[in-house]
């Protein structure tokens, strides 16, 4: 049941981000009098490519960087601080206590998986040519949006700047998931805990993709400043 309720908090948070990014999601017409920034083509590998041949491969220091980012970044702490919260409200695991010890042991725990299902993520990723990063829209109809959001949460480009599914990220999911069951709270420390923990983990990837594909447009129309990409440049 505490498991279920994590779910659903989580789902609710994805919907309504998404309901907040559907209202937003026309794009901002330039300033007049004001020059053209280049396309985010030209400044940021990070977007859908048109074509293979313009996708760009990461980089050792970009891959080094995205495990950085994607284990104490913003949305992985805050994502913590949230599932501490919850699970010290529901005590659950009840081994650890409804008290601020067990805080602290609920978000340790989930940083030690985070980084480890990261860290396979990476490294085996590096071996097979997968990049981890998440590729955000131009200019696209909401509904693109999101299928982009669930798309790149099961698949990843790869060196032929075509998407994959994405095994490296499965690998370090699962991995991280039935591996922690070895220093887990007997209590949740099963397989059947770990394929929960792991379908969370999807969960999550799918928020982590949604935050990256709406917040700075969202963070645009907040702060009153215009699209610097024009608005006829798209992805395919």
């Amino acid at each position: 049941m505490a498991i279920l309720q994590r779910f659903l908090l989580c789902s609710c948070a994805w919907g309504v981000l998404l309901t907040a990014a559907a209202a937003q999601s026309a794009p901002l017409p330039p300033s007049q009098g004001k020059q053209q920034l280049r396309s985010s083509f030209e400044r940021n590998d990070e977007v859908v490519p048109r074509t293979p041949a313009e996708y760009h491969r990461i980089s050792a220091g970009g891959r080094l960087e995205w495990f950085a980012r994607s284990t104490v970044g913003g949305t992985s702490l805050v994502g913590g601080l949230f599932s501490a919260a919850l699970g010290t409200a529901i005590d659950s695991p009840s081994e650890y206590g409804p008290h601020w010890e067990g805080f602290g042991k609920r978000y340790g725990m989930r940083l030690t998986g985070v980084s480890t299902g990261n860290a396979i993520e990476a490294t085996l990723g590096a071996a097979i040519g997968e990049d981890p990063r998440y590729f955000h829209t131009i200019h696209k109809p909401f509904k693109a949006r999101v299928k982009n959001i669930l798309d790149l949460t099961f698949r990843a480009y790869r060196v032929d700047g075509k998407r994959h599914l994405a095994y490296g990220r499965y690998a370090g999911m699962v991995g991280n998931n039935f591996l922690s069951n070895t220093w887990r709270a007997q209590s949740e420390a099963d397989w059947q805990h770990a394929l929960i923990r792991t379908a969370e983990a999807f969960g999550g990837r799918a928020l982590s993709n949604t935050f990256h594909e709406f917040m700075p447009q969202l963070m645009r129309k907040i702060r009153h400043k215009a699209d610097p990409v024009p608005p006829d440049i798209h992805n395919p």
